[in-house]
């Protein structure tokens, strides 16, 4: 039977992923876009690569990518954007990229 997508276009996780799992099916599309050393928001990788959602996604979101800065994965890039995601009211949210360190492909 085929999974309804969100409003926002992303597909819902599975109900049986746990926190530590979403973070292990999201983090290989987090590895690849970081090597690209692009600028970019979480939502707008998520839009990109249509991410599940977790099943917090108001902190999941921050807690994942501040999880990818504390591994060396990205870093943030000290600028600001406006969310494009539809349910934020366009707040202000952090601009990340990948590190030297993961452009090189020594992070993973």
């Amino acid at each position: 039977m085929p999974v309804q997508p969100t409003l926002d276009g992303t597909l819902p996780p599975p109900a049986e992923l746990s926190y530590a799992e979403w973070i292990e099916h999201i983090r290989p599309t987090f590895v690849a876009v970081a090597k690209t050393g692009r600028r970019f928001t979480t939502y707008e990788v998520a839009r990109e690569y249509r991410l599940p959602e977790p099943s917090n996604p108001k902190a999941d979101w921050g807690n994942a990518v501040q999880q990818f800065a504390r591994e060396g994965l990205i870093e943030d890039t000290n600028d600001a954007a406006r969310s494009s995601r539809p349910t934020s009211e366009r707040s202000r949210v952090g601009v990340w990229r990948g590190t030297h360190a993961a452009q090189a492909g020594r992070v993973a």
